[in-house]
């Protein structure tokens, strides 16, 4: 039995391998791949969405806009553009879930710093308030790099309609009141091309877990996709 197997041990060695390299193109061929939805408004729970784009069920894009930052710079999408990057929404004297919101996005900061194909996006919901002094004041209390963190104020109208329209994450506030917002916790990851690929609920650690996970993947997608 010995001689046999030392007879052929070339053949049994060869064999071995292929069968290793076979199964491990079949596996490769037939594990699930990674990939990430686009939504469009008709995928999203229609509170957070304007009445008037909520039938639109393909091809949604974030719209153009033009807001004020933390430095008094005008930020439009010109300078996101070709970026991956996380929108959310805000205001500076928010004392329930926004300072746990922020402090997770410090995290998210901390994770692309190296990454200059990602950026992140935070618009205030009450910018009667929250000028640009107070938003800088609030940037360097929690670490603000302002090359990949915008923190932007502007006309109160544009903000409800890129929150309703484009990142589908602000559900409607008091009906008697005209444009007012009532954020909520979602993050939004918009990838290069202007398309929401995720919604993740930024109190939680898990749920940063994923985007950060899930911003990496983005960073590595081919650009024909």
């Amino acid at each position: 039995m010995k001689s046999a197997i030392y007879k052929y041990r070339i053949f049994i060695g060869i064999f071995f391998i292929f069968s290793v390299i076979t199964l491990t193109l079949f596996y490769n061929a037939l594990k699930p791949q990674k990939t990430l939805p686009i939504y469009n408004p008709a995928d999203v729970n229609p509170e957070l969405v304007d009445s008037t784009v909520q039938y639109v069920s393909k091809y949604h894009t974030i719209a153009d806009f033009s807001f004020t930052n933390q430095n008094g710079k005008t930020i439009t999408q010109k300078d996101y553009e070709g970026k991956i990057y996380v929108a959310d929404f805000f205001f500076t004297t928010c004392g329930t879930i926004c300072p746990k919101m922020t402090s997770n996005l410090e995290e998210v900061q901390k994770a692309i710093i190296n990454n200059p194909k990602v950026m992140l996006l935070s618009h205030t919901v009450f910018p009667e308030v929250d000028t640009v002094e107070a938003l800088k004041a609030y940037a360097i209390k929690h670490g603000v790099v302002d090359s990949k963190w915008n923190l932007v104020t502007g006309d109160k109208k544009q903000i409800y309609a890129m929150a309703r329209k484009s990142y589908l994450a602000v559900k409607l506030g008091k009906p008697s009141e005209l444009y007012d917002m009532v954020h909520t916790e979602n993050f939004v990851l918009v990838d290069a091309k202007r398309r929401v690929r995720g919604f993740y609920d930024g109190t939680k650690k898990e749920g940063i877990q994923k985007l950060i996970e899930d911003i990496n993947f983005l960073s590595n997608e081919k650009q024909s996709e």
